[in-house]
């Protein structure tokens, strides 16, 4: 077992976020312990008070800490309380919360907070538990992430002689008050401002997360029949399906729930609600490129010409799709704070830039603080949704010219030796070196992330992206092709290389 002391509190940084196993289990070593977290508060003030200049033993420091529905919230949210409050922070304890709520409990004037906390570790399972830091200016960096945790000692911190008060506020409601707000006004309905939704049938899938509150507190309120809505209770156990709008089995279970119930739509959330997609009328799926391409025909009819910021593994036909509209899409990095930061450097550059998006489900607006935000982005939607059916037509109208790959693939592989990063660029070279000894793969050089690469003649028309994971030791291989049964020659194919390379567990491909 490894001691505390022996333990580098950077293992705990996953990004922009800190992430860690919060319940022992039977395979799982306890890394979110109690000790780390105080610490972690610790790195937190330290960070405030040198970088974003918040003195907190001159001034009240305000900070809101909330959390999703994992069953390790109380006890992190507890230590962290205590901790702050010693120290002399008022903090103003939301309970259940999404993480794009806690950001805007910084921009709300009932709370004008200086700092929140978000408690989540997104869709991960029920033993894990994280992190997310917010001031007024947006979410923490890597760059934020570590200096908190090189910085977690009581020794860089002055104890305050006045003990800090908590108070309690329900932030959610706030929050859930802004979005109808935000949607009568989109909608703008002249027969029924209050409730523009009267008449739909909208089923929500909370996933057992934080989201359950988007179908009583915001679409039953403007109207909306929300029967059929599953798993809006809060539980930690995900004891439905994994809370995630990139899964299948997620994605599935709306399906089945929107064709069962002849509901108009389907909504589904992330465990925090910082990611969202669709299930149209028809059952299908507005997820990855088509809820991208959806959202990017709403921001390019109001902002004619403007640049769309993707991750890297989008289609093609994405590309085609939003040129053919007017936009222009810069295809980038993986990583929902690549694409923010990303957007933002193009705005400061003078290109004009709507819209950060994953195909995830991570999607980031301009005109809302470029924050990641699940529900604000389905807001957006149903407006536009609205303003489409007094034209008679149905949401899918805006993807009917996107075209649609015959089929996808994606076989990850676990990187087996060390050292992960070296082993991981090694093998995207090499086999950069065997495609092109290949006839009918050619290498897309207009590509910043591992190595893309074109498909044609045997292999028909198509591409795949063999690149790092974000987050795991692992390489991930994404297939696309126009031609059925051609990424299953493509696979056998691949085999010879992938075999080849000792350092990775190829038994998926």
């Amino acid at each position: 077992m490894i001691t505390s002391s022996e333990f580098n509190l950077l293992e705990l940084q996953n990004g922009s976020d800190i992430r860690g196993i919060a319940i022992a289990t039977k395979n799982n070593e306890l890394s979110l312990t109690d000790d780390r977290i105080e610490k972690i508060s610790y790195g937190l003030l330290v960070w405030l008070k040198e970088m974003k200049k918040f003195d907190y033993q001159k001034n009240t420091t305000r900070v809101a800490i909330g959390y999703d529905s994992r069953l390790s919230a109380d006890r992190i949210q507890n230590i962290i309380i205590s901790t702050l409050t010693h120290l002399g922070v008022e903090v103003i304890n939301v309970g259940l919360a999404t993480t794009p709520a806690m950001f805007m409990s910084t921009q709300y004037k009932e709370f004008n907070c200086d700092a929140a906390i978000m408690i989540t570790a997104s869709h991960l399972p029920f033993e894990y538990n994280g992190l997310k830091f917010f001031t007024k200016e947006g979410g923490a960096e890597s760059k934020d992430i570590e200096f908190i945790l090189e910085n977690a000692d009581v020794k860089k911190i002055t104890c305050s002689k006045v003990k800090g008060e908590v108070k309690k506020a329900n932030l959610l409601k706030i929050y859930a008050a802004d979005l109808i707000d935000k949607i009568k006004k989109g909608i703008n309905n002249d027969e029924n401002f209050d409730k523009p939704l009267i008449g739909r049938h909208i089923i929500v899938d909370a996933g057992n997360g934080a989201g359950g509150f988007f179908a009583t507190e915001v679409l039953k309120k403007l109207g909306a029949d929300i029967s059929g809505s599953q798993f809006l209770d809060p539980d930690g156990t995900f004891p439905n399906h994994i809370p995630n709008p990139d899964n299948k089995v997620a994605m599935t279970s709306l399906q089945k729930a929107v064709l069962t119930h002849q509901a108009d739509l389907g909504i589904i959330f992330d465990t925090d609600v910082d990611r969202s997609a669709l299930v149209d009328n028809e059952g299908v799926t507005l997820n990855r490129n088509n809820l991208i391409a959806v959202i990017s025909a709403i921001v390019i009819d109001e902002n004619p010409g403007t640049t769309i910021v993707t991750n890297s593994a989008t289609s093609e036909h994405l590309r085609t799709f939003i040129e053919e509209l007017g936009g222009y899409q810069n295809r980038y990095l993986t990583g929902y704070r690549n694409v923010i930061n990303q957007a933002i450097k193009l705005n400061t550059e003078g290109i004009q830039t709507s819209l950060a998006i994953e195909t995830s489900g991570h999607a980031a607006l301009k005109e809302n603080y470029f924050l990641d935000d699940g529900a604000y982005l389905v807001a957006k939607i149903l407006i536009a949704d609205a303003r489409l059916r007094k034209e008679n037509k149905k949401l899918g109208s805006l993807i009917k010219t996107l075209k649609q790959p015959i089929e996808t693939d994606e076989v990850r592989f676990r990187i087996l030796k060390e050292p992960i990063q070296e082993n991981g660029l090694d093998t995207m070279d090499k086999l950069r070196l065997f495609v092109k000894e290949v006839p009918g793969l050619t290498i897309e050089h207009n590509n910043l992330e591992g190595v893309r690469v074109n498909t044609s003649e045997d292999y028909g028309s198509g591409w795949f992206l063999f690149r790092m994971s974000l987050h795991e030791p692992l390489l991930v291989l994404t297939f696309e092709s126009d031609e059925a049964g051609k990424i299953k020659k493509l696979r056998q194919d691949l085999k010879e290389f992938f075999y080849a390379q000792e350092c990775l567990d190829s038994s998926d491909l």
